[in-house]
């Protein structure tokens, strides 16, 4: 099981989207993204609930319960 970090890192890039527009998606700043990425600071839950509305992806991939990425939906 990988660490939600990770995974929040990992499928930013994929998509290939800066922290920037992660942050404004989430209504917060880039500088406090990046916590979230660097794991010194803790993603609420209904952050977590965006980002998989954004991406169309489960929470359990973001959570790093599963490394297979499925749809939200």
């Amino acid at each position: 099981m990988r660490h939600f970090t990770h995974q929040l890192k990992e499928i930013r890039l994929q998509k290939t989207k800066s922290q920037e527009e992660i942050g404004n998606v989430l209504g917060i700043t880039k500088q406090q993204y990046q916590l979230y990425e660097s794991g010194k600071r803790e993603i609420k839950v209904n952050q977590i609930i965006t980002l998989c509305e954004y991406y169309n992806i489960s929470p359990e991939y973001i959570l790093g319960f599963t490394d297979e990425q499925k749809p939200l939906r």
